[in-house]
């Protein structure tokens, strides 16, 4: 008796070629690609758009989003979008950062996004109701998004004592990894040595907000290179901003990338965030701040574009839409070749889900069922035309349809007025 298919999405167009396949799905993965047979429980024609795997936000702050209506003014350094934000804090509660939470989740899963990791502030002012407020997201969310927690160190650990008690107490309740953020502590090094600490003793990855400024004034991804090698945590570190390191000379750029690659550290570039914070100083000739991207994946450094913060102290602005990224990232790295443009998309699918460890990601047999059918024919108008979404499907279940009804009344003669009878 043949088994029964629970999706099959016909006449799909897949980044990988031009012929049009069907994707047959069962049990939460992607069986055959090709011709499908045998019955199916759900059979969809997209007709042949564009099927790509699904988005991966690598790096936001979910417990910290929304909070313009909260701050007053706007921060023009990263230490002062920290103090803003913490100010804002102390009024958070579990109710507040879930509300808040899942309108930006919900903006995500609208626009594809599949998987996500989210850091969770851990510290004296807010205690663990962020981790509270997510692992109860979390369980409502799964049906449409795997959402990894990192228990974040914003503050600091070593001036904020409390703080790696409270760490240890998130990862025991459930977070995913542990993050930190040498450049906000008053020893850097220890900083790192405590999360890569936690980490081994939890065994879980490690994630940090590292070398956020337009000069090379901190340099601790060498100390975290060391710390990778040194735990054998290869394949489980990443990097968020890394700013400082555009700001290397070639030589000396090139080394660091070369250690990153061969330690098998991710870097995730934030470039709302980025762009808005760096160069704040500069009267003229105003740098970019963007981590050099390109050499980076020329090196074989997995690269993901990620959000960061949506609408607060760090960035006014956020979509969740990560395909956002792509648009302003193709023009702020000079990315605009039809190649870069493809690597643009790895950027925020197959790159991240390399730096969440995610297995099997993609869209050939075998790999998990989690993909976006989108209005368009080619992977590089995902970034140059930001098409809209058909379809969602997460574990082979269609999550979000969109329907689009467009009327051009200018061409039939409607008037936009009332018309009398």
């Amino acid at each position: 008796m043949t088994a029964v298919l629970d999706l099959v999405l016909r006449s799909c167009r897949l980044p990988s070629g031009a012929e049009l396949v069907d994707v047959a799905i069962a049990g939460g993965r992607i069986v055959a690609v090709g011709p499908a047979s045998g019955p199916a429980r759900e059979t969809i024609d997209v007709a042949g758009r564009l099927v790509t795997p699904g988005l991966v936000e690598a790096h936001i702050h979910l417990d910290k989003a929304l909070l313009a209506d909260r701050v007053d003014g706007s921060a023009e350094t990263a230490a002062e979008a920290i103090r803003l934000t913490g100010l804002a804090k102390r009024a958070f509660t579990v109710d507040d950062i879930d509300a808040r939470a899942r309108r930006v989740l919900d903006l995500a899963v609208g626009a594809g996004t599949t998987a996500m990791r989210a850091h969770v502030e851990v510290d004296p002012i807010v205690g663990l109701a962020g981790m509270e407020a997510m692992l109860r997201l979390r369980r409502e969310y799964a049906p449409a998004v795997d959402l990894q927690l990192c228990a974040f160190a914003q503050e600091g650990i070593l001036q904020a004592p409390g703080t790696e008690a409270l760490l240890r107490r998130a990862l025991a309740m459930g977070a995913d990894l542990v993050g930190g953020c040498p450049y906000n502590d008053t020893d850097a090094r220890r900083h790192v040595e405590i999360v890569f600490a936690l980490a081994s003793e939890f065994g879980v990855d490690a994630d940090f907000h590292v070398d956020f400024s337009d000069e090379p004034e901190h340099l601790h991804v060498r100390e975290i290179v060391r710390q990778t090698v040194r735990t054998g945590w290869q394949g489980r570190v990443a990097m968020g901003h890394l700013t400082e390191l555009a700001a290397l000379p070639p030589a000396e750029q090139a080394a660091v990338i070369a250690e990153l690659a061969a330690a098998g550290i991710g870097v995730i570039s934030l470039p709302l965030t980025d762009l808005y914070l760096m160069g704040r100083r500069d009267e003229r000739n105003v740098r970019r701040g963007l981590t050099p991207i390109r050499r980076l994946l020329a090196a074989g450094v997995p690269v993901a574009l990620a959000s960061n913060n949506i609408r607060n102290p760090f960035t006014p602005v956020g979509t969740a839409d990560l395909t956002h990224l792509t648009f302003v990232s193709a023009v702020a790295a000079h990315m605009g070749t039809p190649e870069l443009l493809r690597d643009l998309v790895a950027a925020v699918t197959t790159h991240p889900a390399r730096i969440l460890n995610l297995r099997d990601y993609g869209c050939a047999t075998g790999c998990r069922a989690d993909l976006v059918v989108w209005e368009c024919e080619r992977v590089e108008e995902i970034v140059t035309a930001l098409p809209p979404r058909r379809l969602v499907v997460k574990a082979g279940r269609v999550t979000i349809e969109h329907e689009r009804r467009t009327v051009e009344r200018w061409r039939s003669g409607e008037s936009s007025g009332s018309r009398g009878g």
